[in-house]
């Protein structure tokens, strides 16, 4: 995003003129368009707002902009460049069959990236300490290029397909092949590659509720038609799923069962085994997402739907975005033979394969023995911090919020007590330098919020959590 330079000999009213005299001479301002308030523009620019002022009468004495007392500032109706007619990009922009993100996911996205100081309780993102840095490097040092590696690889590079089987089967019991392996740039590719190529517009599909799937545009972009699955302390509540069918006719279930986001509860045994047994008997696929099972604290792994499915009823879903290296980007699918090559194909239209080269990074570190001491400091870590998070809210928001300590994961999902209004206490969160992600983006009613925290540092959780109660007794007063 651009920025004016504080240290450049130009002024900075000048620099921001010149920075919009340059968009609309690009059409993304064409003639009539309104442009930010100098309010907006300077909380944008970190600069005062006489400074925005500056700039816009400015481009007022070059016939660019028009403002009138009482009404925005907008781009001249007269003005063009030579005989020339610019496309009104920002219609086209707001165009398309693909929708954009939901508000308050732009809301809380523009404002990390402007302030690099709120203390973050909202991105599912690993803090650096807790990236395998140091591992990944060493690595990189013993990779080797080779062109003719990254030659028709559209369902993943063969070495780290055949690493993951092993992987899969070592970690989470599931037996496959690497014939069955489709390797995407992350759990949000294979859920687009999945709703794009084995669902119609249309159709119906069930997902958990509240669940990261409920905030997802993609969904909606496809045509799909979205009906929750209830979920309590103990996850899903599968007695639903034959309703769901009768009355709608759904095509998909889609689940997170172990430590879920945003809810971080885990599915327990008998319902896991009932939601089996009702797929397997109406013929509906499940599509599990399992990117945090390998973060259990003090517990063994849970085990994955996929692993008990005598029926092949799952597709199943995976990433080491949540656990290790999110830079790689690195996900996969697993699925029968004639659906890992229908989502290849449709993968290949898309990009011709991505990069071999963190596909060989990934399969280096999954086989070497720095991957399993990586993963129980991660969790030592990881609990250290939900251990600080749950201690500072009971101190300095007892009677406010209440909450089920998770076994796993990074998300702790809180219910606030006082009634609010989710977009007032988000506003007021993140004036006061934190952030976090209200509950109704998932799905849920007003009045809840997922703080997650893989990605502050353990001495920022206190002093976040602070912060949070200053906002929310702001909302409520």
């Amino acid at each position: 995003m651009w920025k004016p330079d504080r240290e450049g000999a130009i002024p900075l009213y000048r620099q921001i003129a010149d920075h919009l005299q340059e968009m609309i001479v690009h059409g993304e301002y064409p003639p009539g368009s309104p442009l930010p308030s100098e309010r907006k523009l300077a909380e944008l620019y970190g600069v005062n707002r006489s400074t925005v002022v500056l700039a816009y009468a400015e481009l007022r004495s070059l016939g660019l902009v028009e403002s009138r007392p009482g009404s925005k500032t907008q781009v001249s109706s007269s003005w063009t460049q030579a005989d020339s007619r610019t496309p009104e990009w920002h219609r086209y922009a707001e165009n398309g069959g693909f929708l954009p993100n939901l508000p308050f996911l732009r809301r809380i996205r523009d404002a990390l990236a402007l302030d690099g100081t709120i203390i973050d309780f909202a991105s599912g993102k690993l803090s650096t300490d807790l990236s395998p840095i140091r591992e990944i490097n060493d690595i990189m040092h013993g990779c080797s290029y080779h062109p003719d590696n990254g030659s028709d690889v559209s369902q993943g590079f063969p070495p780290l397909r055949e690493a993951l089987a092993d992987f899969l089967e070592r970690y989470r019991g599931i037996r496959t092949t690497a014939s069955s392996i489709l390797i995407t740039s992350g759990s949000q590719q294979s859920l687009y590659l999945i709703s794009q190529c084995l669902l119609s517009p249309g159709d119906a599909i069930a997902v958990e509720t509240p669940s990261f799937t409920r905030s997802l545009s993609m969904f909606q972009s496809a045509g799909l038609r979205i009906y929750p699955l209830p979920m309590d302390e103990n996850g899903v509540r599968p007695e639903g799923i034959r309703k769901l069918y009768s009355r709608y006719r759904i095509k998909m279930l889609f689940v997170n069962p172990n430590f879920q986001n945003p809810t971080g509860t885990l599915l327990q045994a008998d319902r896991r085994k009932l939601l089996l047994d009702t797929a397997s008997e109406l013929g509906l696929p499940i599509v599990e997402d399992d990117p945090l099972s390998l973060t259990a604290y003090n517990t063994d792994y849970p085990p994955p739907i996929k692993a008990e499915d005598a029926s092949s009823s799952t597709l199943y879903i995976g990433s080491f975005s949540k656990i290790a290296a999110a830079g790689l980007r690195i996900g996969w699918i697993v699925a029968p033979k004639s659906v890992i090559a229908r989502l290849a194909d449709a993968r290949r239209q898309m990009d011709m394969g991505f990069s071999v080269i963190p596909q060989q990074i990934a399969a280096a570190f999954i086989e070497s023995p720095l991957f399993q001491p990586h993963m129980e400091r991660l969790r030592g870590q990881l609990q250290l911090k939900l251990d600080t998070l749950v201690e500072a809210l009971h101190r300095h928001m007892g009677g406010l919020v209440q909450f089920s300590v998770p076994q796993g994961g990074m998300h702790l999902w809180c219910k606030v007590v006082p009634e609010i209004h989710d977009g007032k206490f988000l506003d007021e969160a993140l004036k006061r330098g934190v952030a976090f992600v209200p509950g109704s983006l998932y799905g849920a009613e007003s009045g809840y919020m997922r703080l997650t925290y893989a990605r502050p540092q353990v001495g920022q959780i206190e002093e976040g959590v602070i912060k949070l109660a200053e906002a929310l007794r702001a909302v409520v007063e």
